[in-house]
């Protein structure tokens, strides 16, 4: 396996001009972020995109027009391949909200056109709030995964929004969560989700899997039967999920092909199943070395619904993905101030920054995950190779992750430095916790949610870091009325 490249990967400078990625460009000496020039959010100098004001070190950057190209260039794909092959089902685009489900984030993509998928109770009340604001419409399907048995809040919460939303799509993890909605009354068309996780081609390697989520074959078929003799409900989607950031198109499809095949057997017997949730695994590019041929993973995948349901003289499925990571990944990056650079005699020279790598992005010390690192200014000066770390007293606070083969380079110039890790979009926030007290105690840095007007001006939102205050109440420290507090004798 090669290793991941992270950033720039030599001494020499960057030339002007080089693309590290579609929508990041060294310009000038700086990056530039969809032509939005990023330095000078801490050292002034736009022109046309001026702030009007300097921002404090850290600080976070929402580029919601990144969501929206994600959503247009999958949708347009598939729409390509369904021409090509003749294909009558429909593809239909779900975000998954758990990857991130900030109030910009959601806005951004019913507004785009998805529909939306939840996985708990919370998730139903933004989904409330969305279908008052006209965002979430009528025409949205709402898919209701996660754990939701009898007497949870969250089942609870879906039967009421039902009575607002008509799509509504309770997905089954387990056959004990049928009774709340059998029970309800309420008229729903209902998923199942078949057990599956990981590299399984063939039907007796799916049922061995070893996964907490979904039924096995006979408990899916028995759960079926029951919905099917439930006056109020129906059949109408099956999901099959494999796993999270499949890079192998071929092999993606290969672990899909016997839930395709459960798919078949299932509509012969109940006409209104009519879609097939593939769920996650879209890949998307984190590091700058990725490679993933879209097109050919839909045309793969279209092919075998093809061929499977034809073997059973059954239609065609419409086909629903549920992407979080490939939605809100690239939209997001976080930016710091190089306040240190020392030798320690180290092999390496270490480069400080201003806040903490672990816990701003917890997958890279948790799982050791790869982020792109770029410097927003002195592109232009001579590079060297160095480890970063993070202010938290913390041996895992650093970059890249322990373990990691890849180089990190960035300029020998340290004087006013900016770096900033990119495709943090999705997962990270919500991990490290959303206004929410973080290790060593570090304030939540400032977030900037940047966003494009229909003449393609820059509109800007600032939301405020937390204050130190706010961390010590956060922690019970602030006033004695500021957290209720249940005594015991």
């Amino acid at each position: 396996m090669t290793r991941p490249i992270i950033g720039w990967e030599q001494e020499a400078p960057v030339p002007d001009g080089h693309q590290f990625k579609s929508y990041l460009r060294a310009e000038n000496g700086r990056l530039h972020m969809n032509n939005f020039d990023l330095a000078q959010l801490f050292l002034g100098g736009g022109v046309e995109h001026k702030l009007g004001r300097i921002l404090p070190s850290p600080l976070e950057i929402v580029f919601l027009p990144l969501i929206r190209r994600q959503i247009a260039y999958l949708e347009e794909i598939f729409a390509d391949v369904r021409a090509e092959l003749d294909y009558e089902g429909q593809f239909l685009y779900a975000y998954a909200s758990k990857a991130n489900a900030a109030e910009e984030v959601i806005r951004t993509t019913l507004g785009a056109g998805a529909h939306h998928e939840m996985s708990s109770t919370i998730d139903v009340d933004i989904a409330r709030k969305m279908i008052v604001r006209g965002l979430l419409t009528p025409d949205r399907w709402l898919v209701c995964n996660g754990f939701k048995g009898l007497g949870t809040g969250y089942s609870a919460n879906i039967i009421r929004i039902k009575d607002e939303h008509d799509k509504v799509v309770p997905v089954l993890d387990d056959l004990v969560e049928l009774t709340p909605f059998h029970n309800s009354g309420k008229k729903f068309e209902m998923g199942l989700r078949q057990k599956a996780y990981g590299p399984q081609t063939t039907i007796d390697e799916v049922e061995a899997a070893n996964s907490r989520f979904g039924m096995d074959v006979e408990t899916l078929w028995k759960t079926a039967e029951y919905i099917d003799a439930a006056p109020n409900l129906s059949l109408k989607m099956h999901h099959f999920m494999v796993g999270s950031q499949l890079t192998e198109r071929a092999a993606f499809v290969d672990y899909l092909r016997p839930g395709l095949e459960t798919f078949a057997q299932l509509r012969q017997r109940y006409p209104s199943l009519s879609i097939f949730n593939f769920g996650g695994g879209m890949p998307v590019a984190m590091t700058l070395d990725f490679e993933f041929d879209y097109r050919a993973f839909a045309h793969k995948l279209l092919t075998a619904a093809q061929e499977i349901c034809g073997r059973y003289n059954v239609p065609v499925p419409d086909i629903m993905g549920e992407f979080g990571r490939y939605t809100t990944a690239e939209h997001g990056a976080h930016l710091f101030k190089i306040i240190a650079a020392k030798d320690n005699k180290s092999d390496l020279p270490w480069y400080i920054i201003d806040g903490s790598i672990m816990s701003s992005f917890p997958d890279s010390w948790a799982l050791g995950e790869h982020f792109v690192v770029l410097p927003l200014n002195h592109l232009d000066k001579p590079f060297q190779q160095v480890q970063l770390g993070g202010i938290t007293c913390d041996s895992d606070d650093v970059y890249p992750p322990k373990g990691s083969t890849a180089p990190l380079y960035l300029p020998t110039e340290t004087d006013d430095l900016y770096i900033g890790f990119f495709s943090i979009g999705a997962y990270q926030e919500m991990l490290g916790g959303v206004r929410g007290s973080k290790h060593c105690v570090l304030p939540e840095a400032y977030e900037l949610v940047v966003d494009e007007t229909e003449d393609g001006r820059f509109r800007f939102e600032l939301i405020r870091g937390q204050t130190p205050d706010e961390v010590l109440t956060n922690l019970g420290y602030g006033p004695q009325n500021a957290w209720l507090k249940i005594a015991t004798e």
